[in-house]
């Protein structure tokens, strides 16, 4: 198996830490109104709904998912060693579905604030659960044979799509 770089750290606690700072970027830092060009007026007042109703959707699959891991909800993507797989619920739709639901979350702030940086912390947030989720299975598969069929049954991030 592939070491994994220094910055990283032993079970992926490098990860968590960029993971934060993106949290923080997108909630608190610079959204781009007044910035950059406004959204068009005729999208502003539907975005803002769209925004908010993707914002708590996305919050609430991340929770459902969470709590369908169970015990074996750890923040680091290095799973417990106590763990098992779970391809039930929400997993039988999306092998990251906490990650699908934060990147939802994400996208659902950035058209809530309306600004177009925040889109771009969103898209700088699914980046970085793509590359952490492709850490995370090389450590799954190394523990679950079967996690093999399971990545090619379900989708990565995006159900049916990606």
């Amino acid at each position: 198996m592939k070491r994994a770089a220094w910055w990283e750290g032993q079970r992926g606690e490098g990860y968590v830490v960029i993971q934060g700072l993106l949290f923080g970027l997108l909630l608190f830092g610079p959204t781009g109104e007044g910035t950059l060009p406004p959204w068009p007026a005729p999208l502003a007042g539907p975005a803002k709904a769209f925004g908010l109703a993707l914002l708590v959707a996305g919050l609430v699959c991340a929770v459902a998912a969470a709590i369908g891991l169970g015990r074996n909800l750890t923040p680091l993507p290095h799973p417990r060693d106590d763990c098992e797989l779970v391809e039930s619920g929400l997993y039988g739709w999306v092998r990251h579905p906490i990650y699908c639901g934060l990147i939802c979350a994400g996208f659902g702030w950035a058209f809530f604030v309306q600004g177009w940086l925040a889109l771009g912390w969103a898209c700088l947030l699914f980046a970085f659960f793509d590359l952490k989720s492709r850490r995370e299975e090389v450590w799954l598969l190394a523990r679950f044979p079967a996690y093999a069929d399971y990545r090619r049954r379900v989708r990565k991030l995006i159900p049916l799509i990606y």
